[in-house]
């Protein structure tokens, strides 16, 4: 069997709206389960994909700043 995750994900998830969306991270996130990271990867996939300069340098200064406080 050949199965493409990132499709299957995609697939699941399109068609959501933004509360539905929500949903989804919080729902990856509160159960900790690693099962559910994949999911997390392709919606930051799609927003990374999208977002614009700006955005990705903020991203990736919250990124950092809590990356690096994980070490304190």
């Amino acid at each position: 069997m050949n199965l493409n995750l990132r499709n299957a994900i995609l697939n699941n998830i399109s068609g959501n709206n933004q509360e539905q969306i929500e949903a989804t991270i919080q729902d990856a996130i509160q159960s900790g389960e690693e099962k559910m990271l994949p999911g997390l990867g392709v919606l930051f996939e799609l927003y990374w994909e999208n977002a614009n300069e700006e955005d990705k340098k903020e991203v990736l200064e919250t990124l950092e700043s809590h990356v690096q406080n994980m070490n304190q």
